[in-house]
């Protein structure tokens, strides 16, 4: 039988949504490391300031639980891209600053990365389930399409952009990096995980995007004004 202490149930009485975001980071690292089957409520709660009854409280069960935080992974996605403030750029620099953004939040984000590596996995059962994640996706994809929009609107971007498939790219560039490291190191050597090499494939990155998304005499001048991160500048 648990036992908790008068502290304890003082904090969940107090700041229950603490209680909560301390269970859902914890969670969110052994789902990650061990998958939905093979994740324990025992070792989450004993990792947490709470107690495998609060988590049921909160959560229902270990398949709502792993549900929450996979949700909390691409809402910390989403948030970080909403801070952007891209609305308020020139079209070619918020997509420059997007796609930056993008590389650096996957780079040092593995628990996101093998989450979503799982539910690859799984053909994304638990993913389509959920609502919440459809419609921050649904969101993300908005943004996108204002921002080519936008640059369409002023004679920069080509006239038959797809903003879904301008987002497979920049996502699928910037999760190989991290989801397929360990092979690829294993194969061609780690040199291209230092820092000053992922600075410099951030820049190739962004800049292909870019080549993608602009008209040939447009990436001309984002280059000369500077809105490519400098691979010399090192990878956040």
């Amino acid at each position: 039988m648990e036992k908790n202490t008068e502290a304890e149930r003082r904090s969940w009485r107090q700041n229950p949504e603490a209680v909560q975001r301390d269970i859902l980071s914890v969670a969110l690292t052994e789902f990650a490391a061990k998958g939905l089957s093979g994740a324990r409520i025992e070792t989450i709660a004993s990792r947490t300031r709470t107690s495998k009854r609060m988590i049921y409280y909160y959560f229902g069960d270990k398949l709502g639980l792993y549900t929450k935080a996979l949700e909390t992974a691409y809402m910390t996605v989403r948030e970080g891209e909403a801070a952007l403030d891209l609305a308020d750029l020139p079209p070619d620099e918020a997509l420059a600053r997007l796609v930056a953004f993008t590389f650096d939040h996957h780079r040092k984000s593995a628990d996101f990365i093998r989450m979503v590596m799982i539910e690859n996995i799984h053909n994304a059962e638990n993913l389509a389930a959920s609502q919440i994640i459809r419609d921050m996706n649904v969101t993300a994809i908005e943004k996108l399409e204002d921002i080519c929009r936008r640059g369409q609107d002023a004679g920069l971007f080509r006239s038959d952009l797809d903003a879904v498939a301008l987002h497979w790219q920049i996502s699928a560039a910037s999760f190989f990096n991290l989801s397929n490291r360990p092979t690829f190191s294993a194969i061609f050597g780690p040199d291209l995980f230092e820092e000053k090499a992922q600075a410099r494939l951030r820049a190739q990155i962004v800049e292909s995007i870019l080549a993608t998304a602009l008209k040939p005499s447009a990436l001309h001048g984002i280059r000369s004004r500077g809105a490519i991160p400098d691979s010399d500048t090192p990878a956040d």
